[in-house]
């Protein structure tokens, strides 16, 4: 049994805690620091995302996860200019593809992004490792680095941050256990591959699936399929721009999700790009300046501001964001009643991906049919626990 020995398990007091393989060696090697149980456990669901997702679409992909969801997910599109200025990289400075999809997964929700462990889809290069070095997290998943990488990687956190390399070939065996108060469960892995093949049958009149939206909701479901249940996702230019998980209530995932997604579309907006942010301002209060100021809480969001700024008022915030559309929305199951449409076309949903199999199906697609939007019930459910 070849086994790595783990700082602790999900807190201090869970001491003895290990990763192991009953046969041949773990696909895992840590190249630096000591990860943690929560650290492996975001590690490996990571992994398998951004692998999937790359295999799905052909791109360099990353993921940000904190306590085993995702925070953001993204392959590996140039950034535009707005796209520069609201995550808070320089013009000049040059990015690979892979740099590019994190910078993207991290902007997916930077306040959830704080410490997160990040997974990447290829060799980590030297423009990719310097994005990390400027943020705060706890480790990095990989199947290889460049020398200069590790070199500015092994430097972060005091040289103690979590590297590890994973082994890109290494296929688990098809059937996974786990146990529960002493209780062994064993099930099959869910091997569902998730490429353009899902994206059928469409249901609703509109049957325009354009290429952009094909791959935003191919990032969504990638995304879903290692988020915890129940849970949707809200996706466009190539990365998550909102993830709602570990709900409940369908509902509850679509308008938490929803909510993110607005306010990464506000985040576009001339009042937050022209904020007058304290000179050398880390990245992290940056972060905190922008939500505070689109909650409107300005007293609190002045400490970090040269001058004094009006609150963003509510019809600016509706006018905004009356402006968005062509956002792709999925679901890890079916949605039970319109009212999730009716909220997803408030953040400019246009392409919805889902199961389909409610007995209100068709009330769902009338709902649908009414907002002009594309829908996909592919039969397929992503649960994840």
């Amino acid at each position: 049994m070849d086994c790595i020995e783990l700082k602790y398990g999900c807190n201090p007091n869970q001491r003895m805690a290990s990763i192991c393989v009953e046969e041949g060696r773990l696909p895992l090697t840590v190249l630096n620091g000591r990860a943690g149980y929560i650290n492996l456990l975001d590690a490996l669901n990571g992994w398998q995302l951004v692998r999937s997702l790359s295999k799905a679409t052909g791109y360099a992909s990353a993921a940000s996860f904190k306590h085993v969801s995702p925070a953001g997910a993204a392959v590996g599109l140039a950034l535009n200019d707005t796209e520069r200025h609201m995550y808070f990289i320089n013009e000049k400075t040059e990015l690979s593809d892979l740099a590019c999809a994190y910078v993207r997964a991290r902007g997916s929700d930077r306040m959830s992004s704080f410490g997160d462990f990040i997974s990447l889809s290829c060799e980590c290069d030297l423009s990719t490792a310097l994005i990390i070095k400027s943020e705060v997290s706890d480790g990095v998943i990989a199947p290889s680095y460049s020398k200069e990488a590790l070199e500015v990687l092994k430097k972060k956190k005091g040289g103690a941050y979590t590297i590890l390399q994973i082994d890109e070939d290494y296929e688990p065996p098809l059937q996974e256990t786990r146990s529960v108060f002493g209780i062994t469960f064993k099930q099959m892995r869910n091997t569902q591959i998730l490429d353009l093949s899902v994206l059928t049958p469409i249901v609703t009149a509109n049957r325009n699936l354009p290429p952009e939206a094909e791959l935003d909701l191919l990032v969504a479901l990638n995304t879903l399929k290692y988020t915890q249940s129940n849970s949707v996702c809200y996706a466009k230019r190539g990365q998550t721009i909102g993830v709602g998980a570990g709900q409940q209530s369908r509902i509850h995932c679509t308008r938490l999700a929803g909510e993110k997604a607005d306010m990464w579309q506000l985040r576009q907006s001339g009042r937050v790009l022209s904020l007058p942010f304290l000179p050398n301002l880390s990245r992290n209060d940056k972060d905190n300046a922008v939500e505070l100021f689109l909650r409107s809480e300005t007293a609190q969001c002045k400490r970090f501001l040269t001058t004094d700024v009006s609150a963003m008022t509510e019809d600016e915030r509706r006018s905004f964001l009356a402006q968005v559309s062509g956002v792709s929305l999925a679901s890890d199951a079916f949605f039970p009643f319109r009212d999730n449409i009716d909220r997803a076309a408030r953040s400019g949903v246009s392409y919805i991906a889902q199961s389909g199999g409610s007995l209100r199906d068709e009330e769902v697609i009338q709902a649908c049919n009414e907002y002009g939007m594309v829908m996909v019930a592919n039969g397929i459910r992503l649960f994840h626990h």
